[in-house]
This record gives structure tokens, sequence and C-alpha cells, in this order.
């Protein structure tokens, strides 16, 4: 099993912080960036959302009420089940999360470019790449019951 130092978690909590400046310049707070982002994918109701996200759904409630009140996301009926309420990007949303996709990228890009040269910057952000296919595969093998 592969393990990995205190410092990696560490770095990790520091990255966040950079993630919610970044963000700060388009008005989000990181947990409305994560909404946004599964939402990106397409409609999902608040229970789909707080699996995806590792929350609460009251957690999910409350994050999408204020998107909601921004014009972000709506809230609209299944169509198969009436019971069920998903949750939609508006194109205000579509149009939020990119410029938040900038201003993140952006930060990070920043950042990284205080390496020694441009190779280790695209090396650190390559590495966040990564990340992603790790976590995609991750999510994955849970919803399959692998995880």
């Amino acid at each position: 099993m592969l393990t990995s130092s205190p410092a990696a978690g560490r770095v990790a909590a520091r990255l966040a912080r950079q993630v919610e400046v970044g963000l700060a310049t388009v008005d989000l707070s990181l947990s409305q960036y994560r909404l946004l982002m599964f939402l990106a994918d397409g409609s999902a109701p608040a229970s789909d959302l707080a699996r995806g996200m590792a929350v609460t759904p009251p957690s999910v409630t409350a994050v999408a009420d204020g998107l909601v009140a921004r014009g972000l996301i709506e809230r609209r009926h299944e169509a198969g089940d009436r019971r069920r309420v998903g949750h939609v990007l508006t194109a205000e949303g579509q149009r939020v999360l990119a410029a938040a996709d900038t201003a993140v990228d952006g930060r990070l890009a920043e950042i990284a470019g205080f390496l020694a040269n441009e190779a280790e910057a695209a090396e650190a952000l390559g590495g966040l790449a990564r990340w992603r296919q790790a976590l995609d595969r991750y999510r994955a093998a849970k919803a399959a019951g692998r995880a």
C-alpha cells in the first residue's frame, strides 16, 4: 500500500487555501465551486450531489440555496418522478464556473511560476492532473462498490 508523509496533506491544505483565494475573485466559496463542478456533468438531485461531494444532503441544500438565489443553478422536478428535484446549472452558472476555473488555474499557475523553470512548473501542474485521474477513478470505484 502506498503511503504519504504528513507533508502531502499539509500541501493539499495549502493548495486548497490558494483555490479559495482564486475563487474569491468571482465571489464563490469552495463548497459552491464544488457543487457547480458536479453540476457541469449534468442535472443531479441533492442526494447524488451529497454522495459525490462527500457531505450530507442538508449541507448540499444550504449551498444550493445560495446558488439558486444568485441565479447560478435552478431546481427542477425530475420528469419521471415529481418528488425528485434535480439541480441544473443556468447559463449564468456556466459563465461563473468558467470564470472560476480561469481564476483558480491562473492562481495556481502564478504560484507554480515561482519554481526554478517552466518544466518544473508544468510538472507541478501536471501532478494535479494525475490527482484528478486518481480522484475520478476512486469515485467510480466507490460508486461501483469497490472502494
